[in-house]
């Protein structure tokens, strides 16, 4: 057995390597170019899907902490909606001193809007981080779909060596622009399939 380990070669290494021997082939000399320029694309896209996965979960973190402080202010609502009602039955008490009770009835009445604004305003802004973290999920799931196609786009493109059927190197061409594309819907975006749902 050889001291040199083990190595597993990708697509890329083995269509380098047969450009290697192959000095004055030019299709391999192409295809090794061409699946460099796939490699580099691929691990760019791969890197913005991740962080574009990380930025949806931020945002859900954020909706979730806003989503859990509205909680508070709703319970805080709660609260002086019970003393507003306490204070409203104490001040129809015989005896009871009504103006002290009224006056307290109204100072829960107006913690009680406050507390039901700050409410509403939190519920707002934990439906605005979850729909960014929506939106960067999906941002996301494109990335995804550009990095795989290019991989594929990588694979035939070593299989377009092996066999050295040209027919198959424009599939490869056709896949790698589908990557490139999905890519740049990606980056501005842009969702075509949202499109053209929406259209109809």
């Amino acid at each position: 057995m050889s001291g040199h380990g083990f190595h597993v070669h990708g697509p890329h290494d083995h269509a380098v390597e047969h450009a290697a021997q192959h000095g004055g082939d030019s299709f391999s000399n192409n295809i090794a170019v061409m699946t460099a320029i796939l490699a580099t694309a691929g691990a760019l896209f791969g890197y913005l899907g991740g962080d574009t996965q990380n930025d949806a979960a931020l945002f859900k973190n954020n909706a979730a902490i806003a989503k859990t402080a509205a909680a508070d202010a709703w319970n805080y609502y709660q609260a002086k909606s019970i003393k507003q009602n306490i204070a409203d039955m104490a001040a129809s008490l015989p005896g009871a001193d009504r103006e002290r009770f009224k006056a307290l009835a109204a100072r829960y009445d107006l913690d009680k809007a406050a507390n039901r604004n700050e409410a509403e305003k939190l519920d707002k802004q934990s439906d605005e981080w979850n729909e960014k973290s929506e939106h960067a999920l999906h941002t996301h799931h494109q990335w995804a779909l550009a990095t795989t196609a290019e991989q594929i786009a990588i694979s035939l493109a070593a299989i377009t060596l092996l066999t050295r059927r040209r027919w198959l190197l424009s599939v490869t061409y056709v896949v790698a622009v589908i990557g490139f594309a999905l890519g740049a819907f990606a980056g501005l975006h842009v969702d075509p399939l949202g499109a053209m749902m929406g259209s109809h």
